[in-house]
């Protein structure tokens, strides 16, 4: 038996759905139930503001940024489109606090919610300071603000390139101090220094001097001013822009930091080669006073006067101190002329001798050079060279073969043969007689004479 005490439980479902009595209320898609808590949300929450830390700060690709607002309670997230986050005048960094507005909104594609935001702000002073030590540190940690980094200034600057605002008092009074200290040529980029975009504005004015060529149209400066009068932390924030002072750190032409007063102190003053305190401090510092100058060069010219001039005196009283002590020309010389004369006497005196020997000696000589001596020694001398023309005539070849001799040569043009072996090695010989020469030709070898080797028979042709 069934207890009716039992309650009973609805089946959990059928395989096809079938409809329930009492329940005539069709099925909803997902999609438009979506659509409609879109439409609730949007119509109920259209405009809000919310106070809240970032969280997950991120910037996608598409130029979107995407985070979270945060409590101690909740946490909610948020879009901010292209547009809205690159206008931001400050870059959202993780643990800032802000004060977001703009609606809330669905996002079907996750069933959550979400808050897009048309407007950022940091949420007081406290919050701004928060973000300005953060971004210092970070970007003092990469090294920007080292001074190593800094570079010295140049002397006296021919072009010098000033970045700020057009309209305002910075830079006429800029320019009137330069006028008064040293003029100089100045090129003024115009930007904004406050308010949306400036920090662009900024950082390209500043990367633009430092592409500018050194022979283009437009002079390369050898200064740079980054110039703003005071104001509120807020007024001066694009000099805070990250953007800002990473221009000024890149950038390879000297560069003055003049933002605000003395007690104004931003991150592009740490980033610059050298911070001024005022603008016009900023033109003091970059070119030194013209009369000054004028009146250092024409000192140095007198003291450069004053040196070459006491240099020529302890030269001249030196000069007279040495001649002092130099004997006199008279005591000087006078030995060296006594020696002169005594030389030139002894000089004569053996120049005559030297004639006499000379003419003893020629006298001599020439007593030797009689006719008779002469007609003697030719005598001797033609005897002497007849005995030797005989000699030679007893020796000449030509008169030996005269007397039935010949002498026999090697063919075609070969030297003297003096015995039987080369003989043999020529094989075709020439006789040399008195009267002419006979081509011959060894045809076989003879015996043996006195020792000697006897020649084979010539065969004449």
């Amino acid at each position: 038996m069934i207890d009716d005490r039992l309650i009973a439980v609805p089946a959990p479902g059928n395989l096809i759905a079938v409809p329930v009595p009492g329940n005539n209320a069709p099925a909803e898609t997902v999609g438009a139930l979506s659509n409609r808590l879109k439409r609730m949300v949007e119509g109920e929450f259209g405009h809000v503001r919310l106070r809240g830390e970032i969280s997950g700060y991120k910037r996608a690709a598409s130029g979107h940024a995407y985070l979270c607002l945060k409590d101690d309670q909740a946490v909610i997230d948020a879009v901010m489109w292209k547009g809205q986050a690159a206008a931001l005048p400050f870059a959202p960094q993780d643990g800032i606090e802000v004060i977001a507005t703009g609606r809330l909104t669905t996002y079907p594609g996750r069933s959550k919610y979400q808050i897009v935001i048309d407007r950022l702000e940091l949420a007081g002073e406290g919050a701004l300071m928060a973000l300005l030590e953060r971004l210092k540190a970070q970007l003092g940690a990469e090294g920007l603000f080292d001074a190593a980094r800094k570079k010295p200034l140049p002397f006296l600057p021919r072009v010098i390139g000033v970045v700020t605002s057009p309209t305002g008092a910075v830079i006429r009074d800029i320019l009137h101090r330069l006028a008064d200290r040293c003029p100089t040529r100045v090129i003024v980029w115009p930007v904004k220094v406050q308010g949306e975009g400036s920090a662009a504005e900024i950082a390209a004015a500043v990367g633009g001097f430092d592409a500018l060529a050194a022979d283009g149209p437009v002079p390369r400066p050898d200064l740079v001013i980054v110039a703003r009068g005071g104001g509120s932390i807020e007024d001066l924030w694009s000099f805070n822009d990250e953007r800002v002072v990473r221009a000024i750190a890149a950038c390879s032409i000297p560069l003055i930091s003049a933002v605000g007063h003395e007690t104004d102190t931003t991150l592009s003053d740490h980033a610059a080669d050298l911070r001024a305190p005022t603008p016009t401090a900023a033109a003091e510092l970059a070119v030194p006073v013209l009369a000054d100058l004028r009146l250092g060069v024409a000192a140095l010219g007198q003291r450069s006067e004053r040196c070459a001039r006491r240099h020529v005196e302890r030269g001249r009283e030196r000069t007279a101190a040495l001649a002092r002590m130099l004997p006199r020309h008279d005591a000087l010389l006078g030995p060296q002329r006594q020696r002169a004369d005594d030389a030139g006497q002894r000089l004569d005196r053996g120049l005559e001798r030297r004639i006499a020997r000379a003419r003893a000696g020629l006298d001599l000589t020439a007593g030797g050079l009689r006719p008779a001596m002469l007609d003697q020694r030719l005598r001797a001398a033609r005897d002497r060279l007849a005995a030797q023309w005989q000699l030679v005539e007893a020796l000449n070849p030509g008169h030996v073969l005269d007397r039935g001799y010949a002498w026999v040569g090697a063919r075609p043009g070969g030297g003297v043969l003096t015995s039987a072996d080369a003989a043999r090695r020529a094989g075709a010989l020439v006789l040399h007689f008195g009267d002419g020469q006979v081509d011959a030709r060894v045809e076989q070898a003879g015996g043996k004479s006195y020792g000697r080797t006897k020649t084979e028979q010539p065969t004449l042709f």
